[in-house]
């Protein structure tokens, strides 16, 4: 009698790059898809069932945000409000100047629109960060000139997981109204309390939904009553007419739905995510050749950067995952391309040492289990190296 092969538990710990759908969110999307059908651009009772629902959702997600539903704008996802912020806001103010300031460690998303707008002739100057992946606040108060129309920078690093001094940020530009501000808070939502994400100088923010246990190809921007950016798409005036296109109503319901769940009970969430990440320090500082590039205080707790030296990021990554568990190199966005993490070398770590990176990335549904695990096989494939470096 043939044995049957019994199947290894799969070991998610990559919820940086995505979160799996909850449940709920699910039968959400599929309910809404089915039952509301209508436009919610049409005039007739189905089209206004659809709008309904629509206006709810957004409500649910500004009252979640503590910001008004008119400052809630839907999109599919973190690049489109990346690209569409920036360079909205830089159309929109070029009379005023042609300078924008970026840190040096944001998502691709907001790097590549920055470098595409020095195309456009715009100039785009990088804040640096220290060794520890925060953006300099002296260094970028030296940046800022009197043509500065944008600042961009991340709430929390996808790489390492810094929290970046917003509020500090938000204290440089306190009298510097012609300077918009735009926060990717992608990465932030759910980790941060709403203030500390947002401050209130913050003009635009960006968000995705597959962040958050959301699905994918939905997202949406904040962007502060009264400020103005060139319309995304244009045709027939959904979202203020700023992004004309038929809403994805089924996804901005599940969306405002996953938003909730994921904020419901954050403090508890953060705490038993805090624990796996200590057990994980803890347990990876015991090895010799273990660089740890995320720290504990100003570091969400979600996500944790190392690497061994010697053994490059996607090798311990295909290692992990011969194994069922699965990280990965970094931003999920750049490591299929083979792009070296931005954030290391901005951090002026040797390239060497910047290869070896890989990126745990934990969520509540995450267990202690699961931890000892990694663990187990980490010091198993750490004596195969050892063996063969």
């Amino acid at each position: 009698m043939s044995k049957v092969k019994r199947k290894t538990k799969v070991i998610y710990l990559d919820n940086a790059a995505t979160t799996a759908i909850y449940p709920e969110v699910l039968k959400t999307y599929t309910d809404v898809a089915v039952k509301i059908m209508g436009n919610p651009s049409s005039l007739h009772d189905l089209g206004t069932v659809a709008s309904r629902m629509l206006m709810a959702s957004r409500k649910q997600i500004a009252d979640l945000l503590e910001k008004k539903t008119s400052e809630i704008y839907f999109t599919s996802g973190g690049t489109e409000g990346d690209n569409w912020l920036i360079k909205g806001v830089a159309f929109e103010k070029k009379s005023y100047g042609k300078h924008i300031i970026i840190s040096a460690v944001e998502h691709p998303a907001v790097k590549t629109s920055a470098l595409w707008l020095k195309t456009q002739g715009f100039e785009i100057d990088l804040a640096p960060v220290d060794s520890n992946g925060f953006v300099k606040l002296d260094a970028l108060a030296a940046l800022i000139r009197p043509d500065t129309i944008l600042v961009s920078v991340m709430a929390v690093n996808n790489e390492i997981g810094a929290i970046q001094p917003l509020q500090g940020i938000a204290n440089l530009l306190k009298n510097q109204p012609k300077i918009s501000f735009h926060v990717d808070a992608v990465q932030a939502i759910g980790k941060l309390m709403p203030a500390d994400m947002l401050p209130e100088r913050v003009d635009f923010a960006t968000f995705s939904a597959h962040k958050f246990h959301g699905p994918r190809g939905v997202g949406f921007v904040y962007i502060k009553e009264g400020k103005k950016l060139q319309p995304l798409l244009s045709g027939g005036g959904q979202e203020q007419n700023q992004r004309s296109t038929t809403e994805n109503v089924a996804g901005i319901a599940a969306t405002a739905k996953a938003l909730r769940l994921f904020l419901s009970e954050m403090a508890h969430k953060q705490e038993k995510i805090q624990a796996m990440k200590s057990v994980l320090m803890t347990a990876l500082e015991a090895y010799s050749d273990v660089v740890i590039f995320s720290q504990t205080e100003n570091f969400i707790p979600n996500i944790l950067t190392f690497g061994i030296k010697g053994v490059r990021g996607e090798v311990l990554v295909h290692g992990f995952e011969a194994h069922n568990i699965y990280i990965s190199t970094t931003s999920a966005c750049s490591s299929k391309a083979g792009v070296a993490s931005s954030t290391l070398g901005a951090m002026n770590i040797s390239p060497r040492v910047a290869t070896s990176a890989v990126r745990i990335s934990l969520d509540a549904s995450n267990n202690m289990a699961e931890i000892e695990q990694f663990l187990t096989i980490f010091k198993q494939l750490h004596e195969k190296f050892q063996k063969i470096t």
